[in-house]
């Protein structure tokens, strides 16, 4: 299939990428390389770089392209930020959705894949595992620009007959992660264990998160890129792992001098626990996470050995 990857050149876009290109298929990318790098992208790859917003040049890619799948990954992904200005959290992640979800439709796409979010939007849950049916209760302006752009995907699908899918991911982690996302703790962790630094926890570390490795990601979007599911599918492991547990992890599977962090006071906007739970896309997607913690954290670690020697 011809597919076009916004945000392409970032952690999990230039994965899925790779992972598009494996499988054989004909893959353009869209990236501003404003947090992407070039250098994430195979040769295979055909870079357009420009930004979702500036609908002439999207419009122009996607012509030339002329996608039968899009998967839209170019966002605003600092929760931080977002709490600072969310006015260009929304232009990014919703007007960006929306100029997107034009584009595919007038170049003939028939399916668009949505990389969404997890905690970000149900915050701070009654019930762990969530499902996709619980309250949502987003912290900051990140999970409720998102949680608003895949309202749009719902009525593109009404109103134009398009293809839509979200993928709400739990904290995504693995080779190539930048630390700005929601799973960026794991990549500065890594970095400190690599060069021997201290790196510092927020609050008591007792705050959880739900990891699920890059690789399980992009198996889940070329399996939603292949049905014809709408709706809202999280894309996490369902275990509950804490701050100070993930260091436990780390140590255990980094061996040497290990990590001793230091503390801080915690930070606005971000969510105490967080774990989601898979079923859905276990039974109607086919997808599972076969990747656990200490496995992917080997795989990470591995990579950022590599890359930084």
């Amino acid at each position: 299939m011809r597919a076009i990857v916004t945000g392409g050149a970032g952690f999990i876009g230039s994965n899925l990428v790779d992972g598009l290109l494996a499988a054989g298929h004909a893959v353009a990318v869209v990236d501003d390389l404003s947090t992407g790098r070039r250098e994430n992208l195979a040769a295979d790859a055909r870079l357009h770089e420009l930004d979702v917003l500036d609908t002439a040049a999207l419009n122009a890619a996607f012509a030339h392209e002329r996608p039968e799948v899009v998967f839209h990954l170019a966002a605003q992904i600092d929760v931080r930020r977002s709490v600072e200005d969310p006015a260009q959290d929304l232009r990014v992640n919703v007007e960006g959705t929306v100029n997107v979800l034009n584009a595919a439709r007038a170049a003939g796409a028939r399916r668009v894949v949505f990389s969404s979010t997890g905690g970000a939007i149900y915050g701070d849950a009654d019930v762990l595992p969530t499902g996709e049916d619980a309250p949502l209760r987003p912290l900051a302006p990140y999970g409720a620009s998102k949680h608003a752009a895949e309202g749009y995907l719902g009525v593109f699908s009404a109103l134009h007959g398009l293809s839509t899918i979200a993928l709400r991911y739990s904290n995504v982690y693995g080779p190539r992660q930048d630390p700005l996302g929601e799973g960026g703790v794991v990549a500065i962790f890594c970095g400190a264990l690599a060069t021997g630094a201290t790196p510092t926890i927020f609050g008591d570390g007792e705050q959880t998160r739900d990891y699920v490795f890059v690789g399980d990601v992009v198996r889940a979007n070329l399996l939603a890129a292949s049905s014809e599911l709408g709706g809202a599918f999280n894309i996490g492991s369902g275990v509950e792992t804490s701050v100070l547990d993930l260091v436990d992890h780390l140590n255990g599977v980094g061996g040497g001098a290990g990590l001793t962090p230091t503390h801080s006071p915690a930070r606005q906007g971000e969510v105490a626990r967080s774990c989601l739970d898979p079923s859905r896309a276990r039974s109607q997607l086919g997808w599972g996470p076969e990747v656990d913690l200490d496995e992917g954290l080997r795989r990470t670690l591995a990579h950022v050995d590599a890359t930084s020697h």
